[in-house]
């Protein structure tokens, strides 16, 4: 195996893409894959239980939970939906478009899906300024006065704020990829792009989750 791949799209000769004990690309790939599948599995059993929690919670305090749950700003939620939604169809097209060696697309695609994620985390922001502003998180001067309602609001910031975190550290990745291809790298043949991929998707599948959950299952 030669020290660099040539880019079908550029003719400019890039870092191997095949790392040590692999002989094989696809053996490479299939391995890269499988670990970050695993991670995944682990995040999904937290997240799992965090949403168990929620759920026997939520079972012995239905009225109370609705109540504080219309107090959630369903136009953010929504909007950040939207946001997400768009950003796992850009990613994948990235995916796309490393398979037919165009690399200039992908990096654009990378740039908007970081910016799409960019966007989620400042209409969070303003969220949650309002959040406070209201005085809708647990404290002494809680704006509903119920402690089951505080339940739910804790709940809330826990459950999103996590999201947050995990959906910044994509961001992170993603600008990562995209800078890697425009210095010239990366091969569009590394597993990386299709790894960062799967991490992406399970974020935002969380999060729709997370919507229905919090802002809507006290407007039904």
């Amino acid at each position: 195996m030669s020290d660099s791949a040539i880019d079908a799209s550029t003719d400019v000769a890039l870092p191997d893409p095949l790392r040590e004990p692999w002989s094989d690309i696809a053996r490479q790939r299939e391995a890269a894959t499988f670990g970050m599948w695993l991670f995944l599995m682990s995040e999904m059993l937290f997240f799992g239980a965090v949403f168990m929690a929620f759920s026997f919670s939520r079972a012995l305090n239905v009225a109370e939970f609705q109540a504080a749950a219309r107090e959630t700003e369903i136009a953010y939620g929504a909007a950040n939906t939207f946001v997400l939604v768009t950003s796992s169809l850009s990613m994948t097209l990235a995916v796309r478009a490393a398979k037919i060696a165009d690399r200039n697309l992908v990096g654009r695609l990378l740039a908007a899906t970081a910016f799409l994620g960019a966007v989620f985390l400042v209409i969070k922001g303003l969220e949650y300024r309002d959040d406070l502003k209201h005085n809708l998180y647990p404290a002494f001067n809680f704006a509903l006065g119920e402690n089951a309602a505080q339940i739910f609001w804790a709940f809330y910031w826990i459950m999103t704020g996590v999201h947050a975190v995990h959906l910044a550290i994509g961001i992170g990745l993603v600008s990562r990829l995209a800078w890697l291809l425009r210095r010239q790298r990366m091969s569009l043949e590394s597993p990386q792009l299709e790894v960062t991929s799967l991490y992406w998707h399970l974020v935002d599948a969380f999060w729709l989750l997370l919507f229905p959950v919090i802002y809507i299952m006290g407007r039904g």
